[in-house]
């Protein structure tokens, strides 16, 4: 019984993968608020792994996921034999609206969208009604009147998405995605935000978009609707760190 019992209290390797994620996740928020403060300049060097995972307290597997996000997002950009460099820093206005305990959980919920709204996209373009298009032109003529009114449009915004993921003709896609709103809408809030720090021209970039995933899906062309939601999502992530 014993023997059994030691076996139950083992952690499940989804458990492990679960424990080493947000170790990584609180890795990658303590090196990125560290070049956000400034202590790690642009172009300079990362201290070694043996040095950041002593420092951190965690092991190099767990390092190394850090590291890969932040090379992911643009940060950091590794060279090869002579280590890990600050390639950018995120601009100031990023704490301004998400702190940034809560920067690596925006991230995940950037890969879910791509994943979940990616086919809920490529679905659409095959199963669209008429309905469906009325539907989203009136989410874009929405966001259009947002930017030239200079207001926030997360609403319109969050309307397209939704839209999109109606037009797929799958109630899963719809509660999938409604499953994770508010982690959604904190992105959305987050994006937008900044967008509005910026000319008018980074909205205008984002909306174009938006419109290449509806002509996608209007012309029933499956595989560019999926490209182009991905595409759009992936951006931005992206966006978050241009500084």
């Amino acid at each position: 019984m014993a023997e059994g019992k030691r076996q139950i209290d083992q952690p499940s390797t989804t458990e492990r993968q679960v424990r080493d994620r947000t170790l990584s996740d609180k890795v990658y928020e303590s090196i990125l608020a560290k070049i956000m403060d400034g202590d790690i300049p642009i172009g300079a060097k990362l201290p070694t792994e043996q040095t950041l995972s002593e420092e951190l307290g965690v092991s190099r597997p767990i390092l190394r996921q850090a590291l890969k996000q932040l090379r992911e997002d643009d940060v950091v950009v590794s060279r090869q034999g002579s280590g890990s460099y600050v390639k950018r820093r995120p601009e100031g206005a990023v704490l301004d609206f998400a702190p940034v305990g809560s920067i690596a959980d925006i991230q995940r919920t950037f890969e879910f969208r791509a994943a979940v709204e990616g086919e809920a996209a490529f679905l659409a373009a095959e199963r669209r009604t008429d309905a469906n298009l009325k539907q989203l032109q009136e989410t874009l003529e929405e966001l259009d009147r947002c930017i030239s009114e200079n207001e926030l449009g997360v609403v319109a915004d969050e309307d397209f998405h939704v839209a999109v993921c109606n037009a797929s003709d799958n109630k899963y896609f719809v509660a999938a995605r409604s499953s994770m709103k508010s982690n959604i809408l904190t992105g959305m809030n987050l994006t937008r935000n900044l967008s509005l720090t910026k000319p008018e021209d980074r909205l205008r970039l984002v909306q174009g978009e938006h419109y290449d995933i509806f002509e996608a899906i209007r012309a029933r062309d499956s595989e560019a609707a999926r490209a182009a939601m991905r595409a759009h999502v992936e951006n931005a992530r992206k966006r978050i760190f241009e500084g």
